[in-house]
């Protein structure tokens, strides 16, 4: 398991817990701590047999890790028999126990119960025994250690404490009115983010306005890393906008006027390839005529184009194809040289390879298609299609299965401004085309093949990706310099949180 930063820590609690971690760390340094099992009791809970169904839905609530959340819990998932708790090392424990979690995700996550209720093992129920030690400042004072109890724990997939390292944490021992004080302190900043320095001793006031400032000048810095981010990725969009709209090559059309007029208009252009069209339908597996479009209206047209230029429909363009997969269990049909590209291929832009390969007779006896080079591939079913239109140029000979949708062009030399076309367009076609449900988003390939997209002649759109890439370079590099500050700055507040904020 990874380490996770304190910085990245900090960004993920809420402060009321930074600034418990913050006092008891110097509450330990100026009182006399004593390990938690001189001051409570501990125990854990049990499973019953998950195969014996007579053990489950029972009256007793019944609860796991997973549902411990630094709060008071008073309804469980699960609820299990007499005979599954008789039967288990499950216990009911009383209202009021004083629960963490030892095991998995929520590993250091705390909770009290509101009700009388069992445990799995993977909790660690809390019982103080001490009258000098209050239940809610040990409450607190559990919270304040998740991170160290995370930290102490590497080394597997999920992190996991025991009780006994439970047992053996040395708890601060302060006078009970000013345990009192403390919780009422930190449960007021949890709440109402309200701060009352009188409820703390005054040798705390500096630590935790020294704390207040690391975090301030904390979440500055993220704030400013987020906004760096934010207008590298407006940035990137304003030149795909203005890429489709002609304005990055309007002194381009200046210079070059013969190259987009006459038989270079892209009206020329468009006849030529629809001719091309026809000739590929004759001859290509999976061509086949489309429907007749209606004609694009001035309403869908959503900006006015450059001299030279004509709107289209993308089925004016080349042809559609769907993917297939051949069946897995014949061997004859896979391990081939041929690219069968899936979603997992699909995070390059350009593809030259896949993951899965397939055989000549896998295609033969599927539904894939054999596509030519420089064919525009989609995801068509995926969640992503929330906020991108994930869309990749395959550069080799290829299929691709059920889930993306092939756009194999009748002048392959067109793929690449086409895809700046696309994601040019990735904010009107994730509102129009794309299909919300409940469980997975579509790409609704029907309603994009009339989708009205700008067709500049073919000189200019070469200009116009060479322009694009120069521009798309310079972002990267932008962007790779604001990654590298972002990372020193964050190797600089890790030290100074190491610092500031003293760990274990």
């Amino acid at each position: 398991m990874a380490k996770v930063s304190y910085s990245d820590h900090i960004k993920k609690t809420d402060v009321s817990v930074i600034l418990a971690e913050i006092i008891f760390q110097n509450l330990k340094k100026d009182h006399t701590s004593l390990p938690l099992f001189e001051l409570a009791e501990t125990s854990s809970g049990g499973t019953p047999d998950r195969a014996n169904q007579s053990y489950y839905g029972g009256k007793i609530p019944w609860f796991k890790s997973g549902e411990l959340n630094d709060s008071t819990i008073n309804m469980s998932e699960e609820f299990i028999t007499e005979d599954g708790l008789n039967n288990s090392s499950a216990k009911v424990f009383p209202k009021g126990t004083l629960l963490v979690a030892m095991y998995g995700a929520t590993a250091g996550k705390t909770a009290i119960l509101d009700i009388d209720a069992a445990t799995n093992q993977a909790i660690c129920a809390v019982f103080p025994k001490d009258k000098r030690i209050r239940k809610d400042f040990l409450f607190w004072f559990l919270r304040a250690h998740r991170y160290y109890y995370i930290d102490i724990s590497r080394g597997g997939a999920q992190p996991n404490i025991s009780q006994t390292v439970i047992k053996n944490t040395e708890v601060p021992l302060i006078d009970e009115n000013e345990q009192k004080s403390i919780v009422e302190f930190l449960t007021k900043i949890e709440k109402s983010k309200e701060t009352n320095y009188s409820l703390i001793p005054k040798q705390l006031h500096k630590a935790i306005k020294l704390a207040f400032e690391h975090l301030d000048c904390l979440q500055k810095l993220e704030n400013e890393n987020l906004n760096q981010s934010s207008c590298l990725s407006l940035l990137r969009q304003s030149i795909l906008q203005k890429a489709i709209e002609g304005k990055l090559t309007a002194k381009w059309r200046e210079q070059h006027p013969d190259l987009i007029s006459g038989d270079n208009h892209a009206s020329k252009l468009l006849e030529k390839i629809k001719a091309e069209k026809e000739r590929l339908t004759k001859n290509t597996k999976g061509a086949k005529n489309a429907k007749t479009l209606l004609p694009i209206s001035e309403e869908e047209k959503p900006f006015d184009l450059p001299e030279g230029w004509v709107w289209c429909q993308p089925s004016d363009l080349g042809f559609f194809a769907g993917g297939g997969t051949p069946n897995t269990s014949v061997t004859d049909y896979w391990n081939g040289n041929i690219p069968w590209i899936t979603p997992k291929d699909m995070k390059v832009d350009n593809i030259y390879n896949s993951e899965l390969k397939i055989t000549k007779k896998g295609i033969e006896n599927s539904n894939a298609i054999l596509l030519p080079a420089n064919t525009l591939i989609f995801v068509v079913r995926s969640g992503i299609l929330k906020r991108i239109i994930p869309i990749s140029i395959s550069r080799v000979e290829s299929t691709i299965n059920q889930d993306l949708k092939a756009w194999f062009l009748c002048m392959s030399e067109m793929a690449d401004f086409l895809r700046i076309n696309i994601k040019g367009h990735e904010a009107r076609l994730l509102r129009s085309i794309v299909k919300k449900s409940m469980t997975v988003e579509s790409f609704d390939f029907d309603k994009f093949k009339c989708f009205p997209i700008p067709l500049p002649p073919l000189a200019e759109q070469q200009a116009i990706v060479e322009r694009v890439d120069k521009l798309m370079t310079m972002t990267d590099e932008l962007e790779k310099q604001v990654s590298e500050r972002k990372e020193q700055s964050e190797m600089l507040m890790q030290s100074v949180l190491g610092e500031a904020f003293v760990k274990g």
